[in-house]
């Protein structure tokens, strides 16, 4: 099992050691997985379940004070699964990972997602907030009223890029999973990239690829599946180049991207100031 994993594109974070170590540990629990779909699954958890990464505990505040995730991921025979919107998740890729096998959809979201979840067996219910982002989140002075009354507030807070990703082969069959809590102070409700084909998560028979950044931007580009596309031309160090060169000069946002074709090449590149990646 070849795999690379990534822990969020933005600011450099304040233990990237500690982080590093996370991420490389990640991934090498991952290459004992049967499947690549298993394996980006197993990668995403420990990420998911650590504060230091922008995904489920410890994730983004949205401006109601809640913290929603969203998740995607796609094999390279067109198993797709998202879920996005939802409160008290940690796990957000395992509901993504679902809602491709046992529904007939690609999407779910909101209160329904949730109640998907738990009578799929995936644990709902958490308080996804700890002490540090509690207090950040009142510092900001957070708004009363509904998401109409948060707009101004919004416009001038909403900030922040993190997610987190991986990518994994077997030689033959691949998969992608992204997964985020979004963006900080986000207006309530909000959904970024992540749960969208083609721009959070894209898999396909060339490769597959996991993004992450300012999610509006990448949504609208389609970054995920456009690194993949590039494969047709250039290996993936060179499509993950290409990608956020064509991303920024598109849309000028800030984003990151990695990268995997069926052979185990890796590729990762950014425009940030920072992403930690891990392969195995």
């Amino acid at each position: 099992m070849q795999v690379i994993v990534h822990g969020g594109a933005g600011s450099p974070p304040e233990s990237p050691a500690t982080r590093q170590e996370t991420l490389t540990d990640a991934a090498e629990q991952a290459t004992a997985a049967e499947g690549p779909m298993e394996a980006v699954l197993a990668a995403l958890r420990p990420l998911e379940s650590d504060p230091a990464f922008n995904a489920g505990v410890g994730g983004a505040v949205q401006s109601d004070g809640e913290v929603r995730t969203d998740a995607g991921v796609m094999t390279h025979d067109g198993q797709t699964g998202a879920a996005c919107a939802m409160s008290g998740v940690v796990h957000a890729a395992d509901v993504a990972y679902t809602v491709a096998t046992e529904t007939p959809h690609v999407l779910l979201a909101g209160d329904e997602a949730v109640a998907f979840a738990a009578g799929s067996g995936v644990e709902t219910g958490r308080d996804l907030t700890t002490a540090e982002t509690r207090q950040r989140y009142e510092a900001a002075d957070p708004p009363d009223g509904g998401p109409a009354d948060h707009l101004d507030w919004v416009r001038e807070h909403f900030s922040g890029t993190d997610t987190v990703g991986a990518v994994a082969t077997d030689g033959d069959r691949l998969a992608a999973a992204t997964s985020t809590a979004g963006r900080w102070y986000a207006l309530a409700g909000r959904v970024g990239d992540v749960p969208q084909i083609g721009a959070g998560f894209y898999a396909d028979d060339r490769g597959g690829a996991s993004a992450t950044g300012e999610g509006e931007a990448i949504a609208r580009f389609g970054l995920a599946r456009r690194a993949v596309e590039l494969l047709d031309t250039y290996g993936p160090k060179q499509a993950a180049e290409e990608a956020i060169a064509e991303f920024e000069d598109a849309t000028g946002g800030r984003a990151g991207v990695i990268v995997l074709d069926h052979a185990g090449h890796t590729g990762a590149e950014r425009n940030t100031a920072a992403m930690q990646t891990a392969t195995r």
